[in-house]
């Protein structure tokens, strides 16, 4: 399925850890299927930025869908469960789930508004949708987590990614089984040799789950270990 960014400049590169966080669906990469979805917000960046207004169009692999390599969650409507997943997202400081890969409506700018006042108690749940009537189609798909990226093609797109961002569970999952503090657990993995692979682009091994990448992690511990 062809997909569309909206931006400033052509997507070069896709860093997650340049997304904002509260949006819709997370902090991640957004498309749409809808071109004048993303030409509409291509301008709105672009006036903010001074600059051009761009489109960059991407091939989404839909099978992921049904990969189980992916966790993925899909919203069919304004429903009440969207409703919520956008307000927990809204509220967050943080990450609070865990999807790969999440799709549904947009919130709008006229349904943000009515958001926010159901936010601050102005309005209630059932006045929230019953001034939702015949909304403007749209669609998002949120790429959330590295694993998700290599469902999204371009040509000549290079996907960068933060280290940091994969260090975390793994750190996390050191501290728990081996109940070292984080400090040891840290310096455990940045003087791994599976470091020395995943710190190497060319590896790919930032396409791995982040279980696999820990097992590597433990094979190592075990190999110097036996030394």
């Amino acid at each position: 399925m062809k997909v569309y960014h909206g931006s400033y400049t052509v997507i070069h590169e896709i860093d997650l850890s340049k997304g904002e966080l509260q949006r819709d669906f997370g902090q991640g990469f957004y498309v749409t299927k809808y071109r004048d979805q993303a030409e509409f917000w291509a301008i709105r960046k672009g006036n903010r930025k001074h600059t051009d207004s761009v489109v960059t169009e991407f091939e989404f692999d839909e099978n992921g869908y049904e990969d189980a390599h992916f966790k993925v969650l899909r919203f069919n409507g304004y429903t009440n469960d969207w409703f919520d997943f956008i307000i927990q997202n809204r509220q967050s400081s943080k990450a609070f789930h865990d999807y790969d890969i999440v799709e549904g409506p947009v919130a709008d700018d006229k349904i943000q508004n009515r958001i926010q006042r159901f936010i601050e108690g102005a309005i209630t749940r059932e006045g929230f949708f019953s001034q939702l009537i015949h909304p403007k189609p749209s669609h998002q798909i949120c790429f959330c987590t590295v694993n998700s990226l290599k469902l999204l093609k371009r040509n000549n797109a290079k996907i960068t990614f933060k280290i940091e961002d994969i260090a975390e569970p793994l750190v996390e999952q050191l501290m728990l089984d081996l109940q070292i503090d984080a400090i040891q657990a840290a310096d455990m993995f940045y003087s791994s040799a599976t470091f020395t692979q995943l710190a190497n682009p060319d590896t790919k091994l930032y396409e791995q789950e982040w279980q696999e990448i820990y097992q590597m992690l433990m094979n190592d511990k075990n190999r110097n270990n036996a030394k």
